[in-house]
């Protein structure tokens, strides 16, 4: 995992983590930061995905391939139209995150992990209204839950503060512009 990253566009930044640690807001922050266009993972899990999820059902592998190789072609197909991207996608073992960065992804995948206590993400993701994701499946998340190697392109951060101040940290880390017009 560096530290001091500077991409140059088009790239992909996934923003990963377990559920209740600001993947979306975070994302979404980031990429209007970025002037770029913004994916949430969770609108391409599959209905029988989302089945589980709502019965507190934790998804498998075999689950969650499908939809990883779906959000990989999303990432692709945004970078080969030179395109930068940011998604937002759980990516909790290192195999899922192989997976989004492919044996294409050139240096062009950039990984932001965000991490908080398991009582933060239980209040929040208890405090969600109209997501199918119940608190009882933070626990779940938390035992699969792998960070970033040494080895991985991207930056951990802790998103226990504002939304504004966790994706400055993520600009600054990644060495992104606060201007930038990608």
């Amino acid at each position: 995992m560096q530290n001091s990253l500077s991409p140059q566009p088009p790239f992909a930044i996934v923003v990963c983590g377990p559920s209740g640690c600001g993947k979306t807001t975070v994302g979404k922050w980031i990429a209007n930061h970025l002037h770029c266009d913004f994916l949430e993972g969770d609108d391409y899990h599959s209905a029988h995905n989302v089945a589980k999820m709502k019965k507190g059902i934790p998804l498998t592998d075999d689950d969650r391939l499908p939809w990883l190789f779906t959000l990989h072609g999303l990432i692709r197909t945004s970078v080969a139209q030179g395109k930068t991207v940011v998604l937002s996608c759980s990516a909790l073992k290192r195999k899922y995150r192989d997976l989004l960065r492919g044996s294409d992804g050139d240096g062009k995948v950039y990984f932001v992990m965000l991490t908080t206590n398991a009582e933060v993400l239980r209040s929040r993701v208890g405090a969600r209204k109209g997501h199918y994701m119940p608190a009882s499946l933070v626990t779940s998340q938390l035992e699969l839950l792998e960070p970033l190697s040494s080895d991985e392109t991207g930056v951990q951060v802790c998103s226990e503060v504002s939304v504004e101040k966790t994706a400055k940290k993520v600009i600054h880390a990644m060495n992104l512009p606060f201007t930038s017009r990608l």
